[in-house]
């Protein structure tokens, strides 16, 4: 998805600003987000690439002027409509339209569950790997309308395998079609010169996190 939060690369979007002792939490609002998205989390109706994807759906002018929890609340609202667990009404009211039964409460004694039972994105899978490291490779030039893990910067660019991860889910169809295609995922080193052009300097690299999809022999 070539949307404005694939930001590697980008000019003129300003200076990062580093708070002094920044604390967790600005606001209390931000606090009751973050407990919803981790309580909504308990229903298991989507996954951590689906969310990322509700999020990249904000636009544009909003997303670059919103706040981290900004962005976490509109990418949870996003989800609990378009998962039926509320109305658009209902959030736009406050207000429940009807009582339901509701069976699958998250309580205080499932809260540690919850917390230490995360499902991995690390599989066992028995997949063999494309490519071994030090191979040379090339990022696919793709454009796709949905999630992807593929920065836009890094595409067409060739790299060499740096390390095999191992098989991970791939994130790309996990957000789409929940499949989670388990495949292998390396780390790519690209010279900042490949990515950049020759006014970056000679010994400097970067490196990215692709999966087997992602990436072509060189």
């Amino acid at each position: 998805m070539n949307g404005v939060h694939d930001m590697g690369g980008m000019q003129n979007m300003g200076p990062v600003i580093i708070e002094d002792r920044e604390p967790v939490f600005h606001a209390a609002w931000e606090k009751r987000v973050f407990a919803a998205r981790l309580a909504c989390a308990w229903h298991r109706r989507w996954n951590i690439d689906i969310n990322r994807h509700a999020i990249e759906r904000m636009p544009p002018a909003d997303y670059v002027a919103a706040t981290y929890y900004e962005k976490v609340l509109f990418g949870l609202e996003t989800l609990l409509v378009e998962e039926g667990l509320v109305t658009a009404q209902e959030l736009a009211s406050g207000r429940a339209e009807a009582k339901a039964a509701v069976k699958d409460v998250l309580g205080v004694d499932g809260i540690e569950t919850l917390l230490c039972n995360r499902i991995r994105a690390r599989r066992g899978d028995n997949v063999a790997p494309r490519f071994g490291t030090g191979d040379a490779v090339v990022a696919r030039n793709i454009h796709p309308a949905g999630h992807t893990r593929l920065p836009r910067y890094a595409r067409g660019r060739r790299g060499v395998i740096a390390r095999d991860f191992g098989v991970y889910v791939f994130p790309d169809s996990s957000a789409m079609t929940r499949d989670p295609k388990p495949q292998h995922l390396y780390s790519v080193r690209f010279a900042a010169r490949e990515l950049w052009g020759p006014g970056a300097a000679v010994g400097d690299s970067v490196c990215v996190n692709l999966w087997d999809d992602h990436l072509d022999p060189a």
